[in-house]
């Protein structure tokens, strides 16, 4: 267990091995808690080989009417270091808290109109007095295996607009099965975005970092369709890509050395608000000679080809972490929530996600830090967009 508080604030982290999934939910839950009794909100983190229906009744059984969100995770991040085994339980809360959270389900079929429904749910449930809390965030969690994500953070932004800063990630898959959930209440969901908005008299840092650096000039997209990009500067985008890279001759015959290269060589997006980062390394369209992408690509976008590797990707979380406390304008951050990309779990390896964990704890110092690895990042704090791959988004709550 960790906990931090201030009087007014607190935020503690629990977590379990329990092999027994309704003891360990319980038992995290007990240690997030800590005998309080003005928790605000509790965000559970469940390993997917739980039975998540079971972690929920051990959840809701300590905590009672609290209001509980969460999601599936391969690999959690808990006050002991990353794990694959651990229930983790956030909570939240203390007289300067206010929450109200929010469901809304169809994300794969009409993720905008689902956003939109989820962000109603949540504004419509904000209490009156959170007017004497000057600071707010919206925590999103979505499907993992929805390919419309951007879609659903318009459709948030269509209705709480450009002054609700968004935060999250999504739900981590089986991939071989697609199996993920979503955690809301009592209920097991799949296909759901859920969320909570937090109001607070301390302030929110946002901070995103990915350790990934841009080769040559940048590109334009000539021809693409959601996640798929057929042309960058009227050539076939796989060859473009591969060329621009001066990648080894077999990536362009064979997809499974295409896969290994490209898995640390995404592609960087140019937005007003900075860059977001997009996977490439699914073989979709290998044999056509075009390209993939973990979320939507813009035809008519400018985009960079990107190049890292462990030592780059482990620096870029201590410096999300700093980001994020220095977002803070000088208020000590009370714990900080992680939401980390799981392709860069792969890349990193046991050894690997340890020394990056362990860089963002060595930068939160006494404050605690909690998440998961996600299947996408959201940081939103200007703009419509703010759905990224490969990248840590770390929130501060001070």
């Amino acid at each position: 267990m960790s906990v931090s508080a201030d009087g007014r604030r607190w935020l503690s982290v629990g977590d379990s091995t329990e092999p027994d999934p309704e003891r360990s939910g319980r038992a995290a839950a007990s240690q997030a808690l800590d005998g309080r009794a003005d928790a605000r909100l509790m965000l559970v983190f469940c390993p997917l080989p739980l039975d998540p229906k079971a972690v929920l009744a051990g959840v809701n059984e300590v905590c009672g009417r609290v209001p509980v969100i969460g999601c599936s995770a391969r690999e959690v991040i808990a006050p002991g270091g990353p794990s694959q085994e651990s229930v983790v339980v956030i909570g939240l809360g203390g007289a300067g808290v206010a929450v109200s959270t929010g469901v809304a389900t169809g994300v794969g079929e009409q993720p905008r109109e689902a956003g939109a429904e989820v962000a109603k749910g949540i504004v419509e449930g904000q209490a009156a007095d959170r007017q004497d809390l000057p600071h707010e965030v919206l925590l999103l969690i979505t499907d993992g295996m929805a390919g419309r994500q951007e879609d659903v953070l318009a459709g948030v932004y269509r209705v709480v607009g450009a002054s609700m800063p968004l935060v999250g990630g999504s739900s981590t898959p089986d991939w071989s099965t697609g199996y993920n959930f979503q955690l809301y209440g009592d209920q097991v969901l799949t296909g759901a975005v859920v969320g909570a908005a937090i109001s607070s008299d301390g302030p929110f840092g946002i901070g995103v970092g990915h350790g990934w650096r841009k080769v040559g000039e940048p590109m334009l997209v000539t021809r693409s369709e959601g996640r798929d990009v057929f042309t960058l500067n009227d050539r076939p985008a796989l060859r473009a890509y591969l060329q621009r890279l001066d990648a080894p001759h077999e990536t362009y015959t064979d997809p499974d050395a295409f896969k290994k290269f490209s898995r640390t060589r995404p592609i960087g997006i140019r937005r007003r608000s900075g860059e977001e980062v997009r996977t490439v390394n699914s073989t979709a369209g290998f044999d056509d000679g075009w390209l993939r992408a973990g979320a939507k690509v813009p035809e008519g976008g400018v985009v960079w080809i990107m190049e890292g590797e462990d030592e780059s990707v482990v620096h870029a979380a201590g410096d999300a972490c700093r980001d994020a406390a220095e977002a803070l304008g000088g208020a000590r951050a009370l714990g900080f929530l992680a939401f980390d990309c799981v392709s860069r779990a792969s890349m990193l390896g046991a050894e690997g996600i340890r020394a990056e964990v362990d860089r963002m704890t060595e930068v939160a110092g006494d404050a605690p830090v909690g998440g998961l690895y996600t299947a996408g990042e959201i940081a939103r704090t200007s703009g419509i967009n703010g759905f990224h791959n490969q990248t840590l988004v770390m929130l501060a709550i001070g």
